[in-house]
């Protein structure tokens, strides 16, 4: 098949201390049987993944993929997010993130344990033999995205020169081993849209290691044509989310929320197929762009259950996968020419 892979399911919003999602091989089962065909882990989870001992342990990843073979399966990504957002987290932040680090880090010390923490998904990701780590790029300036107060001249630029700094030597170390890192462009994060992933890859000179893992629904929620997106970044597009959102502003609260839970804000994520997100399009684009990299459900719903948006998840997937054609569809009615004849047609 010449076409998008899937489906496939983050695992991340399914783990629970209850079976069947408490360990990997349940939720193996309980992800085979709904059709998925791929698993995107998070590799931050003890419950399914032992990051450090992937790392270093061939015989380790060996198992792991055998395991999931057993049910149909394989690793479509290990995901890095949270450790890619501690990589560079401004001071006021770290507390906020505490639950995704050790206790008692802050600073340098904390970019250095998520440094070595992305070098370790990369070591696992290659013995596992996948090509693309899903991840945050961490935000030192997020907090700064609305221009007010006046931001200090040349401070965006700063905060993009520190967070190439702490990216370009993963990224070579990435390239070395045959992956690319794809940020999946976030608020809370110093890469949210278009205008900022171009800011980013003039300071780390184009790396071929920093590419995207495209979610429509972050740029439903902020009002960017996400269509157009995939018209200018195809080519960088590595990994994709596939995930719904809704906006629907009225006379109280818009793109900012107004500091209202999910299920009271204008924008609003949707199990896919629930929002207004075109998928068909979508699918098309991405197939037409040539990229051949995994369709992976991510579910964040505060409307439906987990377990409906994971039972619908896969079947939408599926229906949404092209195989894409090899011949015209109109060569049926072709003919054979050579240059003489065309000028004659032309009348020359």
């Amino acid at each position: 098949m010449n076409g998008i892979l899937g489906p496939g399911i983050l695992l991340a919003q399914f783990i629970r201390d209850e079976p069947p999602h408490h360990d990997l091989k349940s939720l193996a089962r309980w992800a085979s049987g709904y059709g998925y065909k791929g698993l995107q882990i998070p590799s931050w989870d003890k419950h399914v993944f032992d990051l450090a001992t992937a790392a270093s342990s061939q015989a380790y990843c060996d198992d792991y993929r055998a395991g999931l073979a057993d049910q149909g399966l394989c690793v479509t990504e290990l995901n890095a997010a949270l450790q890619g957002q501690v990589l560079a987290i401004h001071p006021a932040y770290e507390p906020m993130f505490d639950a995704f680090y050790p206790a008692g880090l802050k600073g340098a010390s904390l970019t250095k344990w998520a440094d070595e923490r992305l070098r370790e998904v990369i070591a696992a990701s290659a013995r596992l033999g996948t090509k693309t780590i899903p991840a945050f790029s961490g935000g030192l300036a997020w907090h700064m995205a609305y221009p007010w107060p006046q931001r200090p001249a040349g401070i965006i630029d700063e905060a993009f020169a520190e967070l190439a700094k702490r990216w370009v030597p993963l990224f070579d170390a990435a390239a070395d081993a045959g992956l690319s890192f794809a940020f999946e462009l976030h608020p809370g994060n110093d890469l949210y849209d278009g205008a900022t992933f171009e800011m980013f890859l003039e300071r780390v000179k184009d790396h071929p290691a920093a590419r995207i893992n495209y979610d429509p629904s972050h740029f439903v929620l902020q009002q960017l044509d996400y269509l157009d997106f995939i018209a200018r970044y195809g080519d960088r597009i590595a990994a994709f989310h596939v995930k719904d959102a809704e906006f629907r502003p009225d006379g109280r609260t818009g793109a900012y929320g107004g500091y209202q839970p999910w299920t009271k804000r204008a924008g609003r994520f949707r199990s896919p197929g629930d929002g207004q997100v075109d998928f068909v399009r979508i699918f098309t684009m991405l197939t037409e762009a040539g990229f051949r990299g995994w369709a992976v459900l991510e579910w964040e719903c505060c409307v439906k259950s987990p377990e409906q948006g994971a039972r619908e998840g896969a079947p939408f997937i599926a229906r949404h996968i092209i195989d894409a054609t090899t011949v015209a569809f109109d060569d049926f009615a072709g003919v054979k020419t050579d240059a003489a004849r065309n000028r004659s047609l032309l009348g020359i």
